[in-house]
């Protein structure tokens, strides 16, 4: 009998929202950099660094680690509320990538929150 913990392959229900979660923060990965790099900059590209914790998530969600669920789930939060301030005190583009930033946050947060009741209770049922 196996934890959650210690299984590596999804089982076939569960794949999609190992899916979600790693494209959803691979999206994030992305325009966090666009953003502060290219698309509307602010702080002299100095928050791009933002990005950094989420670049230590999708090899644990690939890998399917549930610990990288959990820990991803309580830091998206971070994200949802940059984006939250972003889209009411900036205007245009940046306005606009901050809305994009909340629906990528929303989306990781559903994805490791659905990875991580799919798998407590397969290891109930087991």
């Amino acid at each position: 009998m196996s934890t959650p913990a210690e299984r590596t392959e999804p089982r076939p229900n569960e794949r999609l929202s190992r899916n979600v979660a790693v494209a959803s923060v691979a999206g994030l990965i992305l325009l966090c950099l666009a953003w502060e790099l290219a698309l509307a900059r602010t702080g002299g590209g100095t928050l791009a660094l933002k990005a950094l914790p989420l670049l230590a998530a999708p090899v644990g969600l690939w890998r399917y680690r549930l610990y990288t669920y959990r820990w991803l789930a309580l830091v998206i939060w971070l994200y949802v509320l940059e984006g939250l301030v972003r889209s009411t005190s900036e205007g245009g583009l940046g306005q606009g990538l901050a809305v994009a930033e909340v629906v990528l946050s929303l989306t990781v947060f559903t994805a490791c929150t659905a990875q991580i009741r799919q798998r407590l209770a397969a290891a109930k049922v087991a």
